[in-house]
């Protein structure tokens, strides 16, 4: 051994000096090191290679509520730019086309400041990214419960995955439920439509959508961050399997929200009717009392089937049913959010009739029971477009992009108010106490990406986007037509 690195150390020294040339002789020394050393690994002249068992170290970055407390100051060890281990080649979802369409009334005006100050009115805060740090401009308006805070939060972690990478802007955000922009009343082209960012939109409306708080935690609910529920609910369907699953239609919520939700509970099986559904009212006052013992998500992929319905707006519950590797079966909304305009009908989820909700949902259930081989695929559709094309990875690429692109259209230089103040983690996490500081701490991104971001797909040119809106509506019309004759015949045999 010490022979061999003697000889290796001089023959090195020779190269590096010109008298060798060490490439003649690689394969002779290489095979003359497997012999002597087999368990070492060979190292070709001017080329660095690690073994495959080896990772990189990471330097991670915890909380630091000692250096926050000491001058509310927000630290400054974290980095400020990073250089990807793994470059990224991959193209972004199909779902991430969108956000071309959400930005496309302003392709051609640019968004001006007057635009922005427009927002104003119905905003719950103003950001501004500057130089790498985040500032916010609070108002007066009242924010339901913490959804404000997780969603600055979980901008500030974009920030911490990707440092370096995102522009100079300001935007406005809205974090009520309903859409505040309506698309009438901006139909002129120098009408110019104020920018606004939310957590859902509908077709009538401009406002851009946004992944909700709820990514980061949701400490009213106790619904932990993201990552922790994709991981929890991914062990709560191994717990049985598709087919031995309760062969009917679930669903637990507040029924007291929407008009839509107490249409739902008429559907509720009962001594005198058996619409194949299993329907629960959650009292999450009760549930906090209790510890959530009945309200975790991961012990609810328990039914063949999963029932999803908008609340005041669309719900954040939609991603976590999704998640179940059960079909869902998806009631028309009036609301969308960021990534449900990228699912199909048929393919990854079963499309309700909101008119005539409970024959829907009773087809959907006879349907999936004698097609189980279908009705399973549905489900393992659904939930694998959750598991992968929402990873939170994807939901920081979406988030990026949409900054992004936002950016591209600014037609002025965005600047930090006087009543602003900078934010980071530790001013939002380290006043906190109970599970609202236990999500942050959760949620934190401790290090920067491993990787670049995926690569956004180009816009839909206006043919690709009716066809794909046409497969979509077709897909529904088929299942309305397939209930329609079931119908038929059971009040031809009656």
């Amino acid at each position: 051994m010490l022979l061999f690195l003697f000889l290796t150390i001089t023959v090195s020294s020779l190269s590096f000096v010109g008298w060798i040339d060490l490439a003649k002789y690689s394969v002779h020394l290489k095979k003359k090191a497997e012999i002597m050393v087999p368990n070492l690994f060979f190292i070709e002249p001017y080329k660095k290679v690690e073994s495959q068992s080896m990772k990189p170290q990471i330097l991670e970055y915890p909380l630091d509520c000692n250096a926050w407390n000491k001058n509310n100051t927000c630290p400054s060890t974290y980095p400020k730019s990073y250089k990807p281990l793994n470059p990224n080649n991959s193209t972004c979802p199909e779902y991430f086309r969108w956000i071309h369409e959400d930005l496309r009334h302003w392709k051609k005006t640019g968004i001006t400041r007057e635009m922005l100050e427009k927002s104003k009115k119905y905003a719950h805060f103003r950001l501004i990214i500057l130089d790498g740090k985040i500032y916010i401009e609070r108002y007066a308006k009242y924010s339901i419960e913490t959804r404000h805070l997780f969603t600055m939060y979980g901008i500030v972690q974009l920030l911490r995955f990707y440092p370096g990478k995102l522009p100079n802007l300001e935007i406005m955000f809205d974090t009520d439920d309903r859409p505040v922009i309506p698309e009438r009343k901006f139909r002129r082209p120098d009408s110019g439509p104020p920018p606004l960012f939310r957590y859902c939109s509908d077709w009538q409306s401009l406002d851009i959508v946004f992944p909700d708080w709820s990514f980061w935690g949701w400490g009213e609910t106790n619904i932990r961050p993201w990552r922790s529920m994709l991981k929890n609910i991914k062990e709560g369907n191994k717990r049985s399997k598709w087919k031995d699953r309760i062969p009917f239609a679930y669903w637990r919520g507040n029924p007291l929200v929407s008009h839509v939700r107490k249409d739902l509970t008429k559907c509720n099986v009962t001594d005198k009717q058996n619409w194949d559904t299993l329907l629960y009212t959650q009292d999450w006052k009760n549930q906090s009392k209790i510890g959530y013992k009945e309200s975790n998500i991961e012990d609810q992929c328990t039914h063949r089937y999963k029932i999803y319905v908008e609340g005041w707006a669309w719900s954040v519950s939609e991603k976590y049913i999704f998640a179940c590797d059960s079909p869902t079966l998806y009631i028309e909304s009036h609301f969308y959010d960021f990534f449900i305009r990228g699912m199909i009908p048929q393919q990854h989820y079963w499309p309700i009739s909101d008119n005539d909700k409970c024959k829907s949902l009773k087809f959907a259930v006879q349907w999936g029971n004698n097609h189980t081989h279908k009705a399973e695929a549905i489900g393992k559709a659904g939930s694998e477009f959750i598991h992968e094309d929402m990873k939170m990875e994807r939901v920081f690429d979406y988030i990026y992009h949409l900054l992004n692109e936002y950016a591209k259209l600014q037609r002025f230089d965005p600047i930090v108010p006087q009543s602003a103040t900078e934010i980071c983690s530790e001013s939002l996490a380290c006043p906190l106490d109970g599970l609202w500081r236990k999500f942050m701490e959760e949620g934190l991104e401790k290090s920067p990406s491993y990787s670049d971001p995926c690569i956004l797909p180009p816009p839909y040119d206006p043919q690709q986007l009716k066809t794909f809106v046409e497969q979509k509506v077709n897909a529904t019309k088929q299942v309305r037509s397939w209930e329609s004759e079931y119908w038929s015949s059971l009040n031809k045999k009656q």
